[in-house]
């Protein structure tokens, strides 16, 4: 998968950008506003789209080289663990005392 073609690239780009408008406008699971934090979730959701099916394995179907279901819960994987890796970096940060 190293050497994707345009339509994979293409594939994960419009389920990353579903997953990330889900989470984002949808669902409001937010640790930023704004249009960064969306652009953020596409990227992350693009990388746990292509980590899901060497992840998760090769099931169900798939358009041109990419598996769609494990994409898809990759790419759902990797947004939540994100948001909620920074919301509690900041908890921790927030309740460290000063000096």
């Amino acid at each position: 998968m190293i050497g994707m073609s345009l339509v994979s690239f293409l594939v994960l780009l419009v389920i990353a950008v579903v997953v990330a408008a889900l989470f984002h406008f949808v669902l409001r699971y937010r640790f930023l506003e704004g249009i960064d934090s969306f652009l953020g979730k596409i990227a992350v959701g693009w990388a746990g789209g292509w980590l899901g099916s060497p992840v998760l394995g090769h099931w169900l179907f798939k358009i041109d080289e990419i598996f769609v279901i494990p994409a898809i819960l990759g790419a759902i994987t990797a947004v939540f663990l994100s948001v909620l890796g920074w919301k509690a970096l900041g908890k921790a940060c927030a309740l460290r005392p000063p000096g």
